[in-house]
């Protein structure tokens, strides 16, 4: 019933910019900590940002200043807004989420610590 839809993947030249979209069906999405994970052709999946559901942000030092996490609870949509992409940002990109308490205080990196996965959407950089 759950169900995480990325969107918004696509090719684009090294510079651009890109903007993922992920759809979650999630009754209490506000209370949601979301995360964004990749996996790159021969990798594994690793964590790129996440957004708790006060709205504080972290990211791996990959991304960190290039990428910006957002959410519309109204929409029930998470945001990656991605900048400055190189060909080392070319993956497959992928959203999660898990439940966390508004007292939560500590950002969720593992993959392991996530419930719900969604089906990924192709980003690749090249000229």
């Amino acid at each position: 019933q759950v169900q995480l839809v990325e969107s918004g993947g696509g090719l684009v030249q090294p510079g651009g910019s890109l903007r993922l979209s992920c759809a979650a069906s999630l009754r209490t999405f506000s209370t949601y900590a979301m995360g964004w994970f990749r996996l790159a052709p021969g990798e594994e999946r690793d964590f790129v940002g996440v957004i708790k559901r006060g709205g504080s942000t972290y990211y791996a030092n990959s991304v960190r200043g290039r990428f910006t996490i957002s959410r519309d609870n109204a929409k029930n949509t998470v945001y990656l807004q991605m900048n400055n992409l190189n060909p080392d940002d070319t993956a497959v990109y992928y959203c999660a989420a898990t439940r966390e308490d508004l007292s939560s205080y500590y950002f969720r990196t593992s993959r392991n610590e996530y419930e719900y996965w969604g089906q990924g959407t192709q980003v690749s950089v090249s000229s």
